[in-house]
């Protein structure tokens, strides 16, 4: 391979500042790769305002609440995402194969986010002379052309703060890892949770993610709960600022371990925008592939896994701020995703994740009819191995299911195989944003209690109102935090590629685990 697209270890990523600026713009893409549209900031400002002569230097300025994403080629992308306090110029990342030998300034994206006071409701207390206007700055540096399987070291930085050049302090430097090329890994872990919140219980599930180490983490919605009202309406309770905490809070994990999210309900900040995603498109850089201008929904692979983000405010019925907000675009783009990992035979296990609950017994918040309308039949056909959710705050796992109903009883410890058994789903939404509870016992590894007498479920109709059903595939629930972690094994001597699903609590203590094994 040449030089133009893999990069020697002496050479990694020593472009100029001009060139760094295009590099990071996506404008060295691999061959045949298709180039992003441009992301507007979230209220349509791309440049930051004029400075000022008053305005804080840039040398008392510090980066903060770093955090990754993997791009949808994991092997070789990634976006690197912080914020800074005030306006800065000519924001950068450097990123190195050691941590004191770091390349030339990548260039940052500055998208500027803009919120009035009077929208608001602070938590903390304001000053006597305070501003009409929250301002946040969040800046992204999406990478290309990475070598696969490889340890990175970075730094970031703007005008008059250059770690790199200041002789970076241990807290400086953080580093992540690109996933093997398809085909050539040896397997990998990935973490899952929803409904996380700022708090100590939300600290110790983020903890739990660094002492798994995983290759990357999904965050099924409702990520900061700045906007504590969560119905997609201006009448929320709303404070911008939390979200400056929630980023804080997870930095010393999310700077080393991706984070792929989906969106929440809670992510629908009614003040940015007609769908009120203009906040999420400002704080995070997700793959975003389904098309143009898309937000939180989009597909990626890691080694032998297709990976699919949906948007369930789109079928939700019980909070229908955004319902049908789509017009059955993400439908149709869902189906032909699945078809084509489906089709791909390198691909061995596909997992969806997304915020609301296709099926779930917890009464809080229900399960969604629109997505066991839409979206479960599709599951069906194309076999999906695994739906994650969150939205509500407890474990449950289900038995395999197909076209509505159990197929067998799955008891933790138990193998499911999806091409006989169908699709298992799991909702891990004990993150840290507090906790729901069951209509019936909890039942969970070494704690089972008796479980078989149909359970209720709740469902939203079309109209807003609750129906009640029973089931009978509500199989292992768990009243607590936690978070699920999957390890991914390929295919080899003759054995089948399997997943293996743990659910585990903040202390380490496993509730649930189970192996999906197709063949």
């Amino acid at each position: 391979m040449s030089e133009t697209t893999r990069h020697s270890r002496r050479d990694l990523l020593r472009v100029s500042a001009a060139g760094g600026a295009a590099f990071a713009a996506g404008s060295l893409l691999l061959p045949g790769a298709a180039q992003a549209a441009p992301r507007p900031t979230a209220l349509d400002t791309p440049t930051l305002p004029a400075p000022r002569s008053d305005r804080t230097a840039g040398s008392a300025l510090r980066p903060f609440g770093r955090h990754l994403a993997f791009g949808a080629d994991p092997s070789q992308q990634v976006v690197v995402s912080w914020q800074v306090p005030g306006a800065v110029t000519a924001p950068f990342v450097r990123i190195g194969l050691q941590p004191g030998d770091f390349g030339s300034p990548i260039a940052a994206e500055v998208r500027t986010l803009v919120s009035k006071l009077s929208w608001q409701h602070p938590v903390e207390d304001q000053p006597l002379v305070k501003p009409t206007t929250v301002t946040q700055y969040y800046l992204h540096a999406q990478v290309d052309q990475l070598i696969p399987d490889t340890t990175y070291y970075y730094v970031v930085g703007h005008q008059g703060y250059d770690p790199a050049g200041q002789r970076a302090q241990l807290g400086d430097v953080a580093s992540f890892r690109t996933a093997p090329a398809p085909g050539r890994g040896t397997g990998f872990t990935f973490t899952a949770f929803g409904d996380q919140g700022i708090g100590y219980n939300a600290a110790a599930t983020a903890n739990l993610i660094a002492g798994l180490d995983p290759a990357f983490h999904l965050h099924m919605g409702d990520l900061s709960y700045a906007n504590s009202g969560g119905s997609g309406k201006t009448s929320d309770p709303y404070d911008a600022r939390l979200w400056d905490s929630f980023f804080v809070q997870n930095d010393p994990v999310a700077s080393r371990t991706p984070w792929m999210m989906a969106i929440g309900n809670h992510e629908m900040e009614a003040w940015y925008g007609a769908d009120g995603y203009g906040g999420v498109r400002a704080r995070f850089t997700m793959p975003d592939n389904a098309w143009a201008q898309s937000t939180g929904i989009y597909s990626w692979r890691c080694q032998n896994v297709g990976l699919i983000s949906l948007d369930g405010n789109d079928i939700c019925y019980n909070t229908a701020a955004n319902l049908n907000y789509t017009k059955g675009k993400q439908k149709k783009w869902l189906e032909s995703r699945l078809a084509a990992l489906r089709a791909d035979t390198t691909i061995d296990f596909v997992v969806v994740y997304l915020h609301q609950c296709t099926y779930s017994t917890c009464h809080d918040n229900g399960a969604e009819l629109g997505a066991q309308q839409d979206w479960a039949p599709l599951f069906d056909k194309y076999q999906v191995d695994l739906v994650l959710s969150g939205h509500n705050h407890v474990y449950e796992r289900t038995d395999p299911i197909r076209s509505g109903k159990p197929t067998r009883k799955v008891a933790s410890g138990d193998t499911v195989n999806p091409l006989k058994d169908g699709t298992t789903y799991v909702v891990a939404g004990g993150g840290g944003g507090g906790v729901y509870s069951f209509p019936v016992a909890d039942t969970y590894l070494g704690h089972e209690t008796k479980n078989d007498s149909p359970v209720p479920m709740v469902v939203a109709d079309p109209t807003g109102h609750n129906q009640t059903v029973k089931v009978t595939w509500s199989r292992v629930r768990y009243t607590g935090y936690c978070l699920v972690a999957v390890d991914v094994t390929p295919a080899a001597a003759g054995k089948p590629a399997r997943m293996a699903v743990r659910s585990i609590t903040e202390d380490g203590t496993a509730v649930d685990q189970f192996t999906v094994q197709r063949g």
